[in-house]
Parts: structure tokens; C-alpha cells; sequence
């Protein structure tokens, strides 16, 4: 199926008259007939559906193309057209989620199945129409048969005028020549009498007849009327019943989509899940990992920190014993001789240097001492490095249990 649609733009939003070509599995729009620039091509699958829309922006007869991602609105020159386009695309759908390609051969049997059905209502039509002529035709007859019966009324009735007037012209020539057969006059007189009175019983008889005929004709009529207005009712439900029909299947179509979609989210919320819960589970055992990691850390923290305090006291023991030792080699380096005084601290330090100077075996033992004081200095040297090393190596490892 092909032909021209208005189509409005996905961007600017303004409609432009395209091309269209359907086929079984997309619909495809061009500029032209030619079909030489395309324009895009709609895929139709299980996912789309088609929707009537009401007449806004300037157009009529519009109808929409959903998609899983756009929603296409075009716009149909009449009624019929738009009709035709959106029944032709519904067949292509379902035809593509029943796994056809033919779709012109459904749309024949279709097309097949539509002309039958007008076919029936065409000879239905028609046979209505024929007893309806039979109606009017007994009608007619009956009018006629009416007809008749008044014509035969008026000539009874001449008929009666004619015998009364040749009555009268008899009885008067009777009465005025024959005075002495006034009994068989009288008689007469009786025995049309008689006949007049069954004459009139008989008009009687004839003008209900025709009443009856009457009453029987307006009976007919207003069967008539009520046999056509039972008819237009019985079009008009039927009309109703196929739209309702219509709209009750596409409701269906559009019910059976949103369960396939509720479905598909189902699933995949699902798999989502199962994947968040491993994902959980790994999280859930790296954490433990690294708990036990840190628990292991502040441990050997906790080690280090008490060995750095063994350490600090140890030498700050170690510097206290340099000290006193220290002060006590001072004091025994300067001989005191009997009767002098504590010099101060910068005269006992010079008074020493000349008596060491003066004194080689003071000299060898200042000497000694020194080379003890090295010896401690060195020691204190290595201590202090030492702790130095333990307090960067706490701080790194401080610094190693703050990374996590």
C-alpha cells in the first residue's frame, strides 16, 4: 500500500507531505513519488501500535505509530484514507508477530471478506426492498379494491335515486290515473318499502366495509412505519455493536502489548536484582577481607607502638646513666688540693685543661674518658636513630592503616 500523508517532524515539529510505501515489515517515506530521496524507514514489530487521534493544529483525520522509541503523527486526507492506512499497518504488525510475509494476500482475503459481507447486505437490502414493493403493491390493491367499492357505492346509489324518481313517476301516474287500485298500490307501496329497507340494510353493511377497510389501511401503514424505524434501529445497533467490536479488539491489542512490557521489566528488574546481589555478596567479602586486614594492622601497630616505648625508655635510661656518668668522670678528672674552694664551672674546665696538660697520666685518663664519651655518643647516635626509624616506620604504618 502506498500513497501521500501528511507527516509532522520529529525536530521542528511542522508537517510536510511525504510518500509513503508500506511493507511487510517497515513503512517506509520519500519526497515523491519517485521514491528516490528516502526519508526514513519505520520498523513494525511486536512493540507498535496504532492510535486515532483528534483533529488539533489545523488537521484532521490524524493517526499516530508508537514505538519503543518515537511516536510518528500523520495526518490522512478524508476518513476512509485514514482508515485504510491504519487497518493496512495493523495487519502488517500482526501478520509480522505471527511470522507472515504475505501481507498482500490478507489484505485480499480482507478486501474478499468485505465485499462479501456488502454482497449480504446488498441482497439484503434488495430483498427488503422487494417486500416492500409487495407491501405497496397489496396496498395499492387494496386502495384499488376501496376504490371499487365506492364507485359500486355511488352507482347503488344513482341506481337507488333513479328507481326512487321512477318510483315516484309511477306512484304518480298510479294515484292520479288509477285512483281504484289504491289497495295494490298501497301494496306496492309496502313492498318498496321493504326494498328500500333492505337496500338500505345492504348501504349500511357497504359503509362498514369501508370503514373497516379504512381502519384495516391505517393499521397497515403504521405497521409499515414501525417495520422501517425497526429497521433503521437494527442498522444503527449494528453500526454501534461492529464499532464497539473494533474498539474492544484494539483495547485488547493495546492490553495484551502493556503485559508483554510489564513482563520484559519483570525480567529484567530480576536479572538487575541478582546481579546487585551478587555484587553485594563480593562487596560484602572484600569488606570482611579488609576488617580482617585492618584488625591485623592495628595489631602489629599496637606491637610496634610497644616496642618504641621500650625503646624511648630505654634510652632516655640510657641518656640519664651518660649524664651521671659524665658529671661523676668531671669531678674525678681535677685533683682538689687541701684547703682550696670549688672554682666555678669555666675555671674548673680551664684549671683541668692545664692540670691534664701538666699531668700525662690525666691526659691518658681524659684521653679514655673521651674516647668513652665517643663510644656513648655513638651509642646514643644509633639510639636515636633507631627510634627515629621506629617512629617512621609507626607513622607509615599509621599512614598505611588511614589509606583503607
Amino acid at each position: 500500500m502506498q500513497g501521500y500523508l501528511w507527516k509532522k517532524g520529529q525536530l521542528r515539529r511542522n508537517w510536510k507531505e511525504r510518500w509513503f510505501t508500506l511493507r511487510p515489515s517497515y513503512l517506509s517515506y520519500y519526497t515523491g513519488e519517485d521514491r528516490k530521496d528516502c526519508q526514513g524507514n519505520i520498523v513494525l514489530d511486536g512493540n507498535c501500535c496504532v492510535e486515532v487521534l483528534p483533529d488539533r493544529d489545523g488537521k484532521r483525520c490524524m493517526f499516530c505509530l508508537k514505538t519503543l522509541s518515537k511516536t510518528y503523527e500523520m495526518s490522512a486526507s478524508d476518513t476512509k484514507q485514514r482508515q485504510e492506512w491504519t487497518a493496512a499497518i495493523q495487519t502488517a504488525i500482526r501478520l509480522h508477530v505471527e511470522g507472515k510475509n504475505s501481507l498482500h494476500k490478507d489484505l485480499k482475503l480482507k478486501r474478499r471478506e468485505q465485499r462479501e459481507q456488502r454482497e449480504k447486505r446488498q441482497q439484503a437490502k434488495e430483498e427488503e426492498l422487494q417486500r416492500l414493493r409487495a407491501l405497496q403493491e397489496e396496498r395499492e390493491r387494496k386502495l384499488a379494491e376501496l376504490e371499487l367499492l365506492k364507485e359500486a357505492q355511488k352507482q347503488a346509489q344513482v341506481l337507488m335515486e333513479q328507481d326512487e324518481q321512477r318510483r315516484r313517476q309511477q306512484h304518480e301516474q298510479l294515484q292520479r290515473a288509477l285512483e281504484i287500485q289504491l289497495r295494490e298500490a298501497e301494496e306496492a307501496r309496502v313492498s318498496m318499502q321493504a326494498e328500500m329497507a333492505l337496500k338500505e340494510e345492504e348501504a349500511e353493511k357497504q359503509r362498514k366495509r369501508i370503514q373497516e377497510l379504512e381502519e384495516m389501511q391505517k393499521r397497515l401503514e403504521e405497521a409499515l412505519q414501525q417495520e422501517i424505524k425497526a429497521r433503521l434501529d437494527e442498522e444503527g445497533f449494528r453500526y454501534a455493536q461492529a464499532r464497539l467490536l473494533a474498539e474492544e479488539e484494539e483495547k485488547m491489542k493495546a492490553l495484551m502489548a502493556l503485559q508483554e512490557e510489564q513482563e520484559e521489566y519483570i525480567l529484567k528488574t530480576q536479572r538487575e536484582k541478582q546481579e546487585l546481589k551478587q555484587e553485594m555478596e563480593a562487596k560484602s567479602q572484600a569488606l570482611d577481607e579488609a576488617q580482617r586486614q585492618l584488625e591485623e594492622v592495628r595489631a602489629n601497630r599496637h606491637r610496634v607502638d610497644q616496642d618504641v616505648v621500650a625503646a624511648q625508655r630505654k634510652l632516655r635510661q640510657a641518656s640519664t646513666n651518660v649524664k651521671h656518668w659524665n658529671v661523676q668522670m668531671n669531678r674525678l678528672m681535677r685533683p682538689i688540693g687541701p684547703g682550696e674552694k670549688r672554682p666555678s664551672l669555666g675555671s674548673s674546665y680551664q684549671a683541668f685543661q692545664m692540670t691534664t696538660q701538666r699531668d700525662p697520666g690525666l691526659r691518658l685518663r681524659r684521653r679514655s674518658g673521651s674516647e668513652d664519651q665517643s663510644e656513648e655518643s655513638k651509642e646514643n647516635v644509633d639510639n636515636r636513630a633507631g627510634c627515629d626509624m621506629e617512629k617512621r616506620h609507626s607513622h607509615t604504618s599509621n599512614g598505611d592503616m588511614d589509606i583503607p
